[in-house]
């Protein structure tokens, strides 16, 4: 095989790069309990190898991949790469599984348990999907946008097949988390509100999913094959809190489709009737109850995040 024929077409850096492990694509939980209950990898394997003609049943990112690798119809514009703890030998299903729904995934990293974020940096990734918080968190400390998959969630409706919609939190998520540490350290909700209106059209520092809003902007405009993106901002935030988030997203000359201030109600029900293809917060909290209605992920970044 020409391996220089075959590298040619891959130009990553020009494409929307999404790496995800196996068990955020597809759900492996029953045989993830092997693996925990034996402590040694090699039942896990062999369970793999016996399932290797089985499809693997879609998991909780499936939608969102699906959708992205849509965008790729007549030009490429979007990688997704599989990264991930397990074997070699389990990732033969991994790629039998894609193959069976249709998935044209074509790059994998398998460690067999050794952390895979360290691949990160050469693929050029934009977003890292995992179910492994150590991960999630090296991902973020080395500034790739990077969650950690809550594999009970709700899966995606399948209500918009032509849009790949995705919902942010703001503080720690799209935003910096310098509001919501004067919240934490300065006094609550009067201070946050305070420092807020003071600095209204302040920008807010960037956080760690800016990139990934833009890389979805930049796919938006690029997008000639019938598949579109929405965005929605959803946030705690309230009046008069909310014009510095806007007039942030105005300065960075972004934008998103709807942004909702929830002023502290729950999300999940607004999220159900936004109906994403995956949600993103830094707060567990808020993704617990999110994902009784959506895929959800958590984001572990911020000063909620800082004490483990």
């Amino acid at each position: 095989m020409d391996e220089t024929a075959a590298l040619a077409p891959a130009a990553p850096d020009a494409r929307l790069v999404v790496a995800i492990s196996s068990r955020a694509l597809f759900d492996f939980e029953e045989e993830n309990q092997v693996f925990e209950a034996g402590g040694d990898d090699r039942d896990y394997m062999q369970l793999q190898l016996e399932r290797l003609d089985v499809p693997a049943r879609p998991g909780v990112a499936f939608s969102l991949v699906r959708k992205l690798l849509a965008f790729n119809a007549g030009a490429p514009r979007v990688d997704v790469v599989v990264l991930s703890r397990n074997d070699p030998v389990s990732g033969m299903r991994v790629f039998r599984s894609a193959q069976h729904y249709g998935l044209p995934i074509e790059r994998g990293m398998f460690s067999r348990g050794r952390p895979p974020w360290r691949y990160l940096g050469p693929l050029k990734a934009n977003l890292f999907l995992s179910t492994n918080e150590d991960d999630v968190r090296a991902a973020l400390d080395a500034g790739v946008a990077a969650a950690r998959v809550a594999t009970h969630s709700r899966h995606a409706a399948e209500t918009h097949p032509d849009e790949l919609r995705i919902a942010f939190d703001g503080d720690a998520v799209l935003f910096s988390d310098e509001a919501e540490r004067v919240y934490q350290q300065e006094g609550g909700l009067a201070a946050f509100h305070a420092h807020e209106v003071a600095r209204s059209t302040t920008p807010l520092p960037p956080g760690p999913f800016k990139p990934l809003l833009e890389a979805l902007h930049r796919l938006q405009r690029a997008a000639a094959s019938g598949m579109h993106v929405r965005t929605a901002l959803v946030t705690a935030r309230s009046a008069p809190a909310h014009e510095r988030a806007i007039r942030t997203l105005m300065a960075w000359q972004l934008e998103v489709d709807e942004a909702m201030f929830l002023g502290g109600l729950p999300k999940g029900e607004f999220l159900r009737q936004f109906e994403p293809d995956f949600f993103f917060d830094d707060q567990t909290r808020h993704v617990e109850h999110a994902a009784g209605h959506v895929p959800a992920g958590h984001v572990a970044a911020g000063i909620t995040n800082a004490a483990r």
